[in-house]
């Protein structure tokens, strides 16, 4: 298939752009423990609607794969754009949570307990690596940098996968314990 002309200017711009906001929401992620707002709202539904969240932009990359391996370019493109709105709307109420709840510690004993901390552990390090690789990737699919975009995915994909699996699977573990 013939792309568009890349658009490197755009790419330069957006990367920078991308540096920009990973350190950004590093910041935050790590300043969130620290950060805490006195509020008169309850949050405490908002585990369920992050797992929710979660699991909804992990269809849409399922989705997105679908469609690329159907060659449906278009349909990929929008359902990268949904998976990533579910994904920034996953992360500005996981902090808005953060920062006005107190920490639900994991209240069950025994082997649950490693599993629970094994998938919570991988699950805060993988998202904190994917994230910017995330936003690199969809650079250089909407600046048509295909073959770079391509080699990005093929392992920004299942990491990304990964992340949102083990999350809504760790609300459900922690949920006993709110």
């Amino acid at each position: 298939m013939n792309y568009p002309k890349e658009n490197l200017p755009l790419a330069k711009k957006l990367n920078i752009a991308a540096y920009i906001v990973s350190v950004a929401v590093l910041g935050l992620v790590v300043g969130m423990r620290y950060i805490k707002l006195d509020v008169d709202v309850d949050f405490s539904m908002l585990p369920m609607v992050n797992a929710i969240v979660n699991s909804v932009a992990g269809v849409f990359l399922l989705l997105a794969i679908y469609f690329i391996k159907k060659k449906d370019y278009k349909m990929h493109r929008n359902m990268i754009f949904v998976a990533l709105t579910f994904s920034t709307l996953f992360l500005l109420t996981y902090v808005l949570y953060h920062i006005t709840t107190p920490e639900t510690t994991f209240c069950k004993e025994g082997s649950i307990r490693i599993i629970y901390f094994f998938l919570l552990i991988t699950h805060i390090i993988s998202a904190a690596v994917i994230f910017p690789f995330i936003l690199f990737t969809f650079i250089r699919g909407i600046t048509f940098q295909v073959n770079r975009h391509m080699k990005l995915a093929r392992w920004v994909f299942p990491v990304w996968m990964y992340v949102v699996i083990t999350g809504p699977i760790c609300y459900l573990m922690l949920s006993p314990c709110y």
